[in-house]
């Protein structure tokens, strides 16, 4: 445990007296006034006096055992959720201690955080335990380690305080915000979808896999009559359909330089993120099998699509503590890797943002994937860029920024059109809106049976 102390405030106050003191002796042994040499015996031993009880409070408080500490909270959190963090406290002094406690958070140096209500004063009581609560908001994913406490302790007279690092190690795993799912919270994929504002397509026709048969019912068409069932029961007998389960999905995630840019708390990485988990969890619950990849990463991963509500938490714990890194995205190495690692038909989700230098290399990579599944781009359009285009123009300086913005977002434009013109869909959506875009797509294609 490290312990460092320090004079107070009261000390220093007193010291600045002594001197105040001394100067004004030593003025008046220069100028030959006053009772100079009764004037100097008096400082000199009020100076000794000082300096024995100085001593004796500093030996006092560094002799003092520190508190031990307790530290509680959740072995998960949720990016940009406020938690509650417990410390308990419990100290062996006869007499009752009062300290500042400030708890230091993750020690990781990428780890962004904010707390509320510290530090805090708190009185312990001699042989009791005392609790205090503070508040955390982790604004980064990954594995948050807390090292220690900081604990400020003040002498009986307050001429010192001690400032004492007690170690209290705590290991915790920060997920996507998507983690709420598992709460319970949402009673319905169907009602969440709603609250979101995801659209609903209008079905076109019926489902293409067999459910089961029943009763021939009013609206039914008569396409839906199984003649031979309805022969054997002397009664009209429908055949019911519903959409085709046990497809797969499978993302493809860009961990490159593009996808660091930040547009609110969230950098693109983290919105193209939650949204492959809200898809995930939309397909996995119609009964379909998910998949992510990863690349342009410090360690490129790869899940093979699955079905059940447990992938969900295998991508969450496979995926809490990627992040985008510096290195740039090589679409033609990404896509030859699903080729030889997917091999039964997908609908394949590739989540980036598309620059018009990507022109060849993605075009030719894509339609080599497309031979084989289902493509879909959602490349995320920078929010700055659209604020740019419909800002005022009314200096020199906006003119060029408006021009600049204008040439990159028809290069952008372009690409698109030349993509699609090949057969692959685009969506060119801002990051907030993602996630429900990508869901609507998925459930319209799959109403109409075009996955």
């Amino acid at each position: 445990m490290k312990q460092l102390l320090t004079p107070s405030t009261r000390m220093l106050w007193w010291l600045a007296v002594l001197l105040g003191v001394s100067v004004l002796l030593g003025i008046l042994q220069a100028l030959g006034r006053g009772p100079v040499a009764r004037l100097d015996g008096v400082f000199w031993t009020l100076l000794w006096v000082m300096t024995a009880v100085a001593a004796l409070d500093a030996a006092w408080l560094w002799r003092l055992p520190s508190p031990r500490v307790k530290r509680r909270l959740a072995g998960s959190l949720g990016m940009g959720r406020w938690s509650e963090v417990q410390v308990e406290l419990e100290h062996d002094s006869p007499r009752a201690l009062h300290v500042t406690l400030f708890d230091h958070g993750p020690s990781e140096p990428d780890a962004r955080y904010e707390t509320e209500h510290l530090p805090q004063n708190v009185a312990l009581r001699p042989q009791r335990k005392t609790q205090l609560t503070y508040r955390l908001r982790p604004a980064s994913r990954g594995d948050f380690t807390f090292e220690r406490t900081e604990i400020l302790i003040r002498s009986p007279l307050r001429l010192w305080s001690s400032r004492r690092y007690v170690p209290n190690h705590d290991a915790v795993r920060v997920y996507p915000d998507f983690a709420r799912l598992h709460d319970g919270q949402l009673l319905g994929v169907e009602n969440w979808l709603r609250q979101i504002g995801i659209r609903q397509q209008p079905r076109r026709g019926l489902g293409r896999e067999f459910h089961q048969l029943r009763e021939f019912r009013e609206g039914d068409s008569l396409r839906q009559i199984d003649w031979k069932a309805t022969a054997r029961h002397r009664a009209p007998i429908a055949r019911e359909y519903q959409d085709e389960r046990d497809q797969q999905i499978l993302f493809m995630l860009d961990c490159g330089r593009r996808m660091r840019s930040q547009d609110g708390d969230l950098t693109h990485f983290d919105h193209g993120l939650n949204a492959c988990l809200l898809l995930s969890y939309v397909a996995l619950r119609q009964g379909d099998a998910v998949g992510l990849s990863t690349f342009a990463g410090e360690q490129d991963r790869h899940l093979p699509p699955v079905k059940g509500a447990g992938q969900l938490n295998v991508l969450l714990n496979h995926l809490y503590n990627v992040n985008a890194t510096q290195r740039p995205a090589d679409y033609a190495v990404a896509m030859r890797n699903i080729l030889a690692r997917q091999k039964r038909r997908a609908l394949v989700v590739l989540v980036t943002n598309l620059r018009d230098e990507d022109d060849e290399q993605l075009l030719e990579a894509v339609k080599q994937l497309s031979r084989h599944h289902r493509v879909l781009i959602a490349s995320l359009r920078e929010v700055v860029l659209d604020d740019l285009r419909q800002a005022p123009v009314q200096t020199s300086q906006q003119a060029v920024d408006y021009c600049g913005t204008v040439d990159l977002l028809n290069a952008r434009s372009g690409l698109h059109e030349r993509l699609v013109a090949h057969g692959i869909p685009v969506l060119d959506v801002r990051p907030s809106e993602l996630g429900p875009e990508l869901v609507s797509r998925y459930m319209s294609w799959k109403k109409a049976g075009a996955l």
